[in-house]
Order: structure tokens, then C-alpha cells, then sequence
């Protein structure tokens, strides 16, 4: 991954803009039954974009959270659970029902919808939770192979070490 950026991330009606500095950690597509339920739900929402990805995963990158700012709109983004004690925080864009990050909360990092980001997104690197990856249809050409029967890949958790490590393993307070 190149050490480009920023990366603009914006609604589809523009009024929420959310910067990210730098290259993403990774950029993954997520194949979990909590994530595709959130996908579903959202897609329902009047004049909500298409989430879910044919292949039945969601196009994310991740960034240090030390590395994304709101640049407009904080007042739109509005928080989504699945149930209230999940520890995962998906932040919607309420102007437009444009989902915008995740926010697993015990973490240090924050994930973007790669559909959100303005331009080229950063290729797909890996899969996720492939284990739990619909039969069909097959994943898109170019796509690397996703190993069905890890959750999490050891390169995808390395890499979310080497970015705490450069961040002295501290974990950013965020203010929204």
C-alpha cells in the first residue's frame, strides 16, 4: 500500500465529508453475518445506497483513528448497533442513509466504506471472516483468495499490530 492521501469520504448527498490522512492499514472485504445484517438493514432506509456487494461482502479500509478527522456534517452522523451491547458502532450519515464508518470500539482503528471514499479506493487486499462467506456467486475477478476457514487472516491482524505499535499503542479518544 502506498503512503498516499488524504482520502475523502463523503455521503452521496455531500453533506457529511470525513478525511483520512495517509495509506490505509488494509482495505478488506468483510464477509461476517453481522456486517451483512447491518448491509440489509441499511439498504432498506429511503434512498439508501447498495452495500452489500453481489459476492455477499462489504468493501471497507481501514485506517488509524489518529488519521480521520470530520471535516462537515458531524451533526448528520448518527450512530447503528445491531443489539446495545455490540461493541461494533457503524456511523450513518442521516441526511442521506449513506452508511460512512464502523467503529469497533475497543480498537484503534477506524473502518471506512470504500464506496464512500471519492476517487480510486485502494484495491482490495484481502477478505475477512470468509468462513462465513455465502457459497454463491464466486468473488469477483481480481479478488485475492480468501481462506474459507480463517475468520481473521494473520496478515490482517499483523497489520493492525504494526499500526498500534507506530501509534504507541495508544488509542485515540474520539470526540463524536
Amino acid at each position: 500500500m502506498s503512503a498516499r492521501g488524504p482520502y475523502d469520504a463523503a455521503c452521496t448527498c455531500g453533506q457529511v465529508m470525513i478525511e483520512a490522512a495517509g495509506a490505509p492499514i488494509l482495505s478488506a472485504a468483510c464477509y461476517c453475518a453481522s456486517c451483512r445484517t447491518a448491509a440489509r438493514q441499511f439498504e432498506c432506509a429511503p434512498g439508501a445506497p447498495i452495500v452489500l456487494n453481489p459476492d455477499g461482502a462489504i468493501d471497507y479500509c481501514l485506517f488509524r483513528q489518529d488519521r480521520v478527522r470530520i471535516v462537515r456534517g458531524h451533526a448528520h452522523l448518527q450512530a447503528h448497533r445491531l443489539t446495545e451491547s455490540s461493541a461494533t458502532r457503524r456511523i450513518v450519515a442521516s441526511c442521506c442513509n449513506a452508511p460512512m464508518l464502523l467503529n469497533f470500539t475497543s480498537g484503534h482503528w477506524l473502518t471506512l466504506y470504500r464506496d464512500r471514499i471519492a476517487g480510486a479506493a485502494p484495491p482490495i487486499e484481502m477478505g475477512v471472516m470468509a468462513k462465513d462467506r455465502p457459497a454463491d456467486p464466486p468473488p469477483p475477478d481480481g479478488h485475492p483468495p480468501y481462506p474459507v476457514h480463517l475468520g481473521h487472516p494473520a496478515s490482517f491482524m499483523i497489520r493492525l499490530l504494526l499500526a498500534w505499535a507506530k501509534m504507541g499503542f495508544r488509542k485515540p479518544r474520539l470526540g463524536w
